[in-house]
């Protein structure tokens, strides 16, 4: 979903009808005391045929969830199972969110609105289903500076105020409350493969693969691929090549996701569902943005370690319908897939995307052991690169700049005196306007000077092992 939308006619398409019955159960939105627009995204919702909606009826499908025209009837609550941090947990599921909608787009893309914060549902164990007004601004930032980046990530379409008072430890309480409705690829994560597994559902199971393969195609595995014709090592190759693509994003952006559980791996390649995220103040391996992540599991240097892990989980999910060795040869192609992933998108951002794989990799070399050694802000860092405003202590870079491509330098973001960043500290100043002062202005203000980054960049460099077709884009 990288890339300026494209306006398209409101399409509604629901094959998750076909496997709803033993993949979701039907669930009804919580019934809000108010419904207060805050933010709608018609960059997005053009997309889908939506941006035309008035917001009383916007209001109506994403604050009430009155179906959509000739879409799903009612939501539905997707079932899963996941390790959530490397401990398998069998009681888990859509516990504060549902499927919404399916529909099409002009490039003829399946894409779902989900749902966070829209109530309880039988996964919510001991959970109200609701989520924090400030959550929902936070997923908002979170989501528009990764697609500036370049990440294939989920888009936040809407948020609307609820009216409820809310309870939290990792904020102060009560707080207010929203409903936030994600427009992604899909919402089939590799935990969906591990409850069938788990409970023994081979026919479901095969039926899940073809499904998301029917869903999400890509090109075939490579040539030298064992089994390369059967679904469930299409499927393996398919998503460890998004996710190696996922895992180099994050890098090159300079993002911590915080909780890289298997129920929150979409296996479309695309991130989503925001919770403790932050971006580097530094280049630091060692960084966590979960404050509970104790051991660093998911610390900023180890995220490709646990989406690789993660890819794994999907493997062993995928063993009751398929033998182990073509697996395990597509899980072997994860690691130079990601380091062929972060010299692209290190090249795309220092402005010399087409670099040979030999220069783009001793850019991502010195460039990292500069950020390290000088303890510059990351995007201050390819600011100054991009734009030839590196200081002496970063001349290896330079030279190293100089002997690649120049990509063009002539939108007015890159005179820009600073860079666009989502440090903590601003994202905190954001909140504060709102829940102070209910001045929505710094944060819409924010969301534009993030789309402008985005326009500056351009496209996403095309993933390793999928030319000539994009999984950013889905667009062969």
């Amino acid at each position: 979903m990288i890339g300026e939308p494209q306006p398209s006619p409101y399409r509604p398409d629901t094959p998750i009808a076909r496997i709803a019955e033993w993949i979701a159960d039907p669930v009804r939105a919580a019934d809000f005391p108010q419904t207060r627009l805050r933010f709608r995204n018609d960059r997005w919702a053009k997309t889908v045929g939506l941006a035309d909606l008035n917001d009383a009826a916007w209001t109506q499908h994403f604050g009430r969830f009155e179906a959509l025209p000739g879409n799903l009837p009612e939501p539905l609550a997707l079932r899963y199972h996941g390790h959530q941090f490397r401990s398998y947990n069998p009681d888990i599921g859509d516990g504060r969110g549902f499927l919404f909608a399916q529909m099409r787009d002009g490039a003829e893309r399946l894409l779902d609105l989900g749902t966070k914060g829209s109530g309880q549902t039988p996964y919510s164990r001991f959970g109200d289903g609701r989520l924090t007004l400030k959550g929902a601004v936070r997923e908002i930032l979170a989501t528009e500076m990764l697609e500036a980046l370049g990440a294939n990530t989920s888009k936040t379409f809407s948020v609307i105020e609820t009216g409820e008072a809310l309870d939290r430890n990792d904020e102060p309480s009560p707080t207010r409350s929203a409903v936030l409705v994600r427009l992604s690829h899909g919402h089939i994560r590799i935990g969906s493969f591990q409850r069938l597994a788990a409970l023994g559902e081979d026919d479901h199971l095969a039926a899940l693969v073809d499904y998301a393969l029917e869903l999400y195609p890509g090109p075939p595995p490579p040539a030298d691929a064992p089994g390369r014709d059967l679904p469930p090592v299409r499927l393996a190759h398919l998503v460890v090549e998004r996710l190696a693509d996922l895992a180099a994003s994050y890098v090159a952006a300079g993002f911590v996701h915080g909780v890289l559980n298997t129920d929150n791996m979409n296996v479309s390649g695309e991130s989503f569902d925001y919770g403790p995220w932050r971006w580097l103040p530094r280049w630091e391996p060692g960084f966590t943005a979960a404050y509970f992540d104790h051991s660093g599991l998911y610390a900023f240097g180890r995220q490709a370690e646990a989406i690789h892990w993660n890819c794994a989980r999907l493997a062993i999910a995928l063993r009751p319908i398929c033998e182990a060795p073509p697996l395990v040869f597509a899980l072997e192609l994860f690691p130079a897939l990601f380091t062929a992933n972060v010299a692209r998108r290190f090249a795309w951002r220092l402005g010399a995307e087409g670099a040979s794989a030999e220069l783009a990799a001793k850019l991502v070399d010195a460039s990292e052991r500069t950020m390290a050694a000088t303890g510059v802000q990351p995007d201050a860092f390819f600011h100054a690169a991009r734009t030839g405003r590196l200081g002496e202590e970063a001349a290896e870079v330079a030279d190293l700049l100089a002997k690649g491509p120049n990509s063009a330098h002539d939108h007015p973001y890159w005179h820009d005196d600073a860079p666009q960043a989502m440090l903590i500290e601003e994202v905190e100043a954001i909140w504060a306007q709102i829940d102070r002062d209910d001045d929505w202005e710094p944060l819409h203000a924010k969301v534009a000077a993030l789309r402008r980054l985005g326009e500056a960049h351009g496209p996403a460099p095309v993933p390793a092992g999928h030319e000539p077709v994009s999984i950013a884009t889905g667009i062969a």
